[in-house]
């Protein structure tokens, strides 16, 4: 999404005391390493596991009226080592009950389970007293390591009419989202991931298959996560042969137009259509319906070695302007992303950029709001875009590491700038809208990046987005293009489709890059720190010049030393992090040159500094 725990003793202690720069982790992370579950080479251990759940939902919708009622049959798999009693299920949708985002506080809200049944057998469920966003419910006989249940339950709810991530966008178009009880993740370090939402934090899901099957009125469209399985049963020929036309076209094939979608002639002519959609190995699904909405689509290829191509589609109201470029921002994004950062191909059947509100992430769709301004509708889409690798190809927990996949989709948002409006554009965009609030803030309440976010207690935004982004740049910037390029590709090769956490990252980034790095994210990670360099002394020598500089702010930042010399030329000495290996608190740096100097200066670029005051010297 883009948006302008407190620590065991030991562990808090270890992070303000440790002589050592040593990655420290809390008990229960600690067990995984020693379990076998996870290992010090960065890869998944030898006894490493992931559940799975098959979901067939059916769903109706009959707009305007904002009832939605479902049915679902969960199959459930156990593949831990563990047996498991009970099941905990997530009810996001329950975030309107309590404060919350919404702050309705409305005890009538949220997601009212009619009937749930397990192994056949009818189990008790008061939806009054399901009034949080996880339900535990007690299995009639336990589930057995390796073995599966199975899981039938009957559901409705009533959309939620304040913009948000779901709900109403307008009387009839519908974003569906955090629809449907699922069963929450059951993982190595945690057991039940029973973290409630308030509607601030996000997900944590394991990776599913999915059968979607979606009934609306005539004349209704639904767009959603997966593949169309029954386009000709839900469309008239005319308006499937240009979707099916738009699957190999790089130019941009207007599906179904505004007014092809008020002569009322674009679905097939039933009282009920039933749109069937299906996608394998996600870690959730997102539906969006409207009757009016103009619908757009292209594709591009992924991966070139295979020729492979994903659908690009969006879906909007005609009067936004900025989605009528939403297909040719995303072709461009896809194949970016695909080819350069982070260089993986795109993995999914399609894309969908949908009209709404939230300017919010789901697999293969995303629901942003319009802006006149298509410079930064497009960086928000890239942003959202961004998130198909953090978290949907890796399995983050975002709820409790934010940083995992916010820093990283501000990362390739950054980087993606670059090659759309260039070098200075990037930076300048960059600075203004993840920077300059946080550096020129208060420092003294900093929460070390490796806080879980939960537990954030100042500067949350900052925490999951500009700050590891920084520090991501920063690495990149240590180790090269290249060599950070295949330490990134070791970590997602290994990570793909489970569920890494920070110390995975750390470990895959040192034995992918064969460097020893837990000094940088040390530094980084485990302390309150921020950026504000300090030019303390300048000495003249033979060769050159020697600076002494304080690291006042305490991060291991790269820097320019920009050289003026008396004629009016500049000379720039880059200096990576990797300076600040042996002490992060001071260095002197040597540059070397001919010329006689009129002024040095340190220049951070996009690490920006607090106080720019005692970055210059200047010659007598």
């Amino acid at each position: 999404m883009i948006r302008s725990f407190v620590f065991s003793s030991f562990l808090f202690l270890g992070l303000l005391q440790a002589d050592a720069q040593t990655l420290t982790m809390p008990p229960e992370i600690q067990k995984t390493y020693d379990n076998g579950t996870r290992s010090r080479d960065g890869k998944p251990g030898q006894h490493f596991w992931t559940n799975h759940g098959r979901y067939t939902i059916s769903l109706t919708a009959m707009p305007p009226g904002n009832v939605i009622s479902g049915v679902e049959q969960i199959v459930y798999s156990n593949n831990s080592p563990d047996t498991l009693k009970s099941l905990n299920m997530k009810l996001i949708q329950n975030v309107r009950r309590g404060a919350g985002r919404s702050g309705s506080g409305d005890t009538s809200a949220g997601i009212r389970v009619d009937e749930i049944m397990i192994r056949g057998a009818k189990l008790p469920w008061d939806n009054n007293e399901a009034s949080t966003t996880n339900q535990m419910v007690s299995l009639p006989e336990p589930l057995l390591p390796h073995d599966s249940i199975k899981l039938d339950i009957t559901w409705h709810y009533n959309l939620s009419h304040r913009p948000g991530r779901e709900g109403v966008i307008d009387s009839t178009s519908f974003y569906l989202a955090y629809f449907y009880p699922r069963v929450s993740v059951y993982d190595d370090y945690q057991g039940w991931d029973t973290q409630p939402h308030t509607g601030g934090l996000e997900f944590y899901n394991d990776f599913n298959d999915y059968r979607v099957n979606v009934t609306v009125p005539a004349n209704f469209v639904v767009w959603a996560t997966g593949a169309l399985e029954n386009a000709s049963e839900v469309l008239q020929p005319e308006f499937a042969g240009r979707l099916q036309q738009s699957m190999t076209s790089d130019s941009t094939i207007h599906v179904a137009t505004r007014q092809d979608m008020a002569d009322k002639k674009v679905t097939i002519q039933n009282t009920t259509n039933t749109w069937k959609w299906s996608a394998s190995y996600v870690s959730d699904v997102a539906i969006g319906i409207s009757d009016h909405y103009d619908w757009d689509a292209a594709s591009v290829v992924v991966d070139n070695t295979m020729q492979r191509r994903t659908s690009m589609q969006a879906a909007f109201a005609d009067s936004a302007e900025d989605f009528h470029h939403s297909v040719q921002f995303g072709r461009y994004s896809l194949a970016w992303f695909s080819n350069n950062w982070p260089g993986i191909p795109y993995p999914y059947v399609k894309s969908n950029a949908f009209q709404g509100f939230a300017d919010m992430e789901y697999p293969m769709m995303m629901n942003d709001s319009h802006t006149d301004d298509t410079v930064f509708a497009e960086l928000v889409q890239d942003h959202e875009q961004a998130h198909t690798y953090f978290p949907f190809y890796m399995g983050t927990n975002e709820s409790r590491y934010a940083f995992m996949d916010e820093g990283w989709a501000t990362t390739f948002e950054y980087l993606i700038g670059i090659s759309e409006r260039g070098q200075q554009a990037a930076d300048d965009f960059y600075k203004k809208f993840r920077v300059t609030r946080w550096i020129h803030g208060p420092h003294e309440k900093e929460n070390p990046i490796i806080t879980p976010s939960p537990e954030v207690t100042f500067g949350a935004g900052n925490n999951a987005y500009g700050k590891p982004s920084l520090s991501y740049l920063a690495l990149k910037d240590l180790l090269g293009d290249n060599l950070f390029k295949k330490a990134l590709h070791y970590y997602m090769d290994n990570w793909n489709g489970k569920h890494p956490i920070p110390w995975d990252y750390f470990y895959s980034m040192e034995k992918g890059s064969g460097k020893d790095l837990d000094w940088f994210f040390y530094n980084w990670f485990y302390t309150p720190g921020y950026i504000d360099l300090s030019l303390v002394k300048v000495d003249k020598t033979r060769k050159g010049y020697v600076l002494d500089i304080k690291n006042i702010g305490g991060f291991a930042v790269p820097f320019d030393v920009i050289a003026t010399y008396d004629d009016g030329s500049n000379e720039i000495f880059h200096q990576t992090p990797i300076v600040w290996e042996r002490n992060q608190k001071k260095i002197s740096v040597n540059i070397k040159n001919g010329k006689a100097v009129k002024s040095l200066k340190l220049e951070g670029g996009i690490f920006m500094d607090a106080n720019e005051k005692d970055n210059t010297w200047m010659a007598n």
